[in-house]
């Protein structure tokens, strides 16, 4: 039901937008007359007449008319009709679900100018640093046609350097750094505020900017979310938090971790402890807790409870069951480093909470476990965005938690055609017993493919397959690429080359949000670009993503998913029916291709979980901050933990 509201809705909307194309168009001729100097001046007079509280509605078809021709003249790239109504979409506080390929980065230019020309400063907030640069650099030249100033907050960037970059007009980076440095101004605010109160510190000489520092930010206007659904969603409930010095108590902490992860494989499900399959939650049983305390610990765990150290054994079984090095985490100089599962990549400066990264830590050698610190200030990123009066964002793959956007940020996602048909072939679903009679299919299909010359992208869950497909390719001679966040440096080659004949590359969710695999001479004749995904993940946007890097703006292409009884995905059944299942691949292996409608069954209800969960979350956090509020409490800076 939802869903037919909102295509009807947006057929409304998208009936009603349509009609500003022809204004736009009707600027054309007169702004291809102009000199570069005569842009700049018209653009100014759109920016006065703004500021002089003239409707932004009326002033549309002449400032995206403006964009269009900036970017004909500077990039050889001129806006088409589709891309013109992405940016009107925008602009109303919509998400605009743009195909993968229809052109989301040089769109997103339009509506950044119009809420540039007010003056209070535009920002785009991206998923990673690789993006931001790459987008604020390719697109910089429309906006300095127009004299727009353009900055990028890019981690590791001085405090000057970032003030600078928010002065800009518009500002590029991502909503990680976006949400602590606003978590940073409200620090520095506390402590001006503090001197100012302060009169044995101002006495003392204590000033009260703060040592000559000022905020970075300015008030929170307007944001425009690349990739909405991941940020918006995913990573809606992920915790930005600026930590404090560790206690004392946190210190010898360090000490329970190591021996909580040396004797946790003595104890045994089901004797030992309970597991909650859908939860994924441990606790200990009387037998374990027994177990627990007759084992021999070291002298500075005396002064820790006893509950304390049943949580420590809990959490390190939990590692042991559920965390695994090249899945979850890889090993970088010593230290564990988160992977994304939505986007494949390292998520440096991001640690687990609630002691699990310590856990981790622990069960790894030669890496050495920190100290668990407590919370200086925090933010969610759902929280940050809700800071911004106008809010508007662009993805591949919106339609599918609409319902959740609607309902959360009062965002409506608009489908927007594409502007050229769609070609791309989606070959029937391959379903296998076991994962190695999987495995080896892929590798056969590939052998076939790659001897026409199409080049191949295939897509793994985690780095770990990544590597085993890479060694079964190897295996039969096939020379291919390896892209996952182990092989960060070589990122930009590998997909300069990906679309290229014979090129076969190998890949973790890096390959899907913001890849743009261009095709290679007499690629197209081929066939185009095949996607091989090996597995579906808990998310269809996740396949979604990959499975549109084959076919983008009309060129060929097709994708196929491989699947088998042993894939994780399986789980969301319940883990009884998933043993079930994985019991009778091994028993009776082989195809069980029309099996692929139990996948989709898995995925749908692993989605509603996840949803669920989030809804809890987010319930618990607005309570929290209406508690502290209450109580005369900076939500932000006075966060338990």
């Amino acid at each position: 039901m939802f869903q037919a509201v909102t295509g009807t809705l947006t057929r409304q909307r998208l009936a009603r937008w349509s009609s500003q194309l022809s204004k736009i168009a009707s600027y054309e001729e007169e702004l291809q007359a102009l000199n570069q100097f005569d842009m700049r001046k018209r653009s100014l007079s759109l920016r006065y007449r703004i500021r002089s509280h003239e409707p932004v509605d009326r002033v549309l078809p002449e400032a995206f008319a403006l964009v269009r021709e900036a970017g004909r003249r500077t990039l050889k790239m001129r806006h088409f009709d589709v891309q013109l109504l992405g940016g009107i979409a925008m602009h109303h506080r919509s998400i605009a679900e743009m195909q993968t390929g229809e052109g989301k980065t040089l769109t997103a230019t339009l509506p950044l100018y119009l809420a540039a020309l007010e003056g209070k400063g535009a920002h785009l907030a991206t998923v990673n640093d690789y993006l931001a640069r790459r987008d604020a650099d390719w697109m910089r030249p429309i906006y300095e046609c127009l004299g727009i100033s353009v900055g990028v907050v890019e981690s590791q960037m001085p405090q000057a350097q970032r003030r600078k970059a928010y002065a800009c007009d518009i500002t590029y980076g991502t909503a990680k750094e976006f949400g602590f440095d606003f978590l940073r101004d409200r620090l520095l605010l506390r402590r001006i505020g503090e001197g100012l109160s302060d009169f044995l510190g101002n006495m003392l000489g204590v000033t009260s900017d703060a040592g000559g520092e000022k905020p970075v930010q300015r008030t929170p206007f307007f944001v425009l979310v690349d990739e909405a659904d991941s940020i918006l969603i995913d990573e809606a409930r992920t915790p930005l938090i600026i930590s404090a010095m560790p206690s004392e108590a946190q210190l010898i902490a360090v000490e329970c971790y190591k021996w909580a992860a040396s004797v946790a494989n003595q104890f045994e499900e089901d004797e030992h402890y309970d597991y909650d399959h859908e939860r994924k939650t441990i606790e200990l049983t009387a037998e374990g807790r027994r177990l627990v305390r007759t084992l021999p610990k070291p002298d500075d765990m005396h002064s820790v409870g006893m509950f304390s150290i049943y949580e420590y054994i809990e959490r390190a079984i939990k590692v042991d069951r559920e965390f695994f090095r090249d899945r979850q985490y890889v090993v970088r100089d010593g230290e564990i480093v988160i992977v994304d599962e939505f986007t494949g990549r390292a998520a440096e400066g991001r640690k687990w909470r609630a002691g699990l990264h310590q856990a981790i830590e622990a069960a790894e050698d030669n890496v050495e476990v920190t100290a668990e610190t407590g919370q200086a200030a925090r933010i969610t990123v759902q929280d940050y965005f809700h800071l911004y009066p106008n809010l508007a964002g662009m993805t591949g793959t919106g339609i599918n938690s609409a319902s959740e956007l609607k309902k959360i940020y009062k965002l409506s996602v608009v489908q927007i055609p594409t502007n050229r048909p769609a070609i791309r072939e989606r070959l029937p679903e391959r379903v296998f017993g076991t994962e190695d009679e999987k495995w080896h299919a892929i590798v056969e299909e590939v052998c076939e493919v790659h001897a026409t010359g199409r080049p191949i992208l295939i897509g793994t869950r985690s780095i770990d397959k990544s590597e085993i497909l890479a060694r079964l390719l190897k295996q039969r001679g096939i020379e291919h690429d390896v892209l996952n966040a182990n092989h960060v440096a070589e990122e930009a080659e590998i997909v300069a080359k990906a679309g290229r004949r014979g090129r076969v590359t190998v890949s973790t969710n890096m390959a899907g949000r913001g890849t743009d695999i261009k095709l290679g001479e007499g690629v197209e004749e081929l066939g185009g670009l095949h996607v091989i995904i090996t597995e579906m993940h808990d998310s269809a946007r996740i396949d979604r993503q990959l499975a549109g890097r084959c076919g983008r703006q009309g060129d060929p292409g097709s994708f196929r998913v491989y699947l088998s009884l042993e894939d994780e995905l399986l789980l969301g059944l319940g883990p009884e029916k998933a043993k079930r299942y994985k019991d009778l691949g091994r028993d009776k292996p082989g195809s069980y291709d029309g099996w692929a409608k139990l996948f989709r069954k898995a995925q749908r209800a692993t989605e509603r979980r996840h949803f669920r969960d989030r809804k809890v979350l987010m319930y618990h956090e607005k309570e929290r901050k209406k508690l502290q509020t209450q109580m005369g409490q900076d939500p932000y800076l006075d966060t338990p933990g």
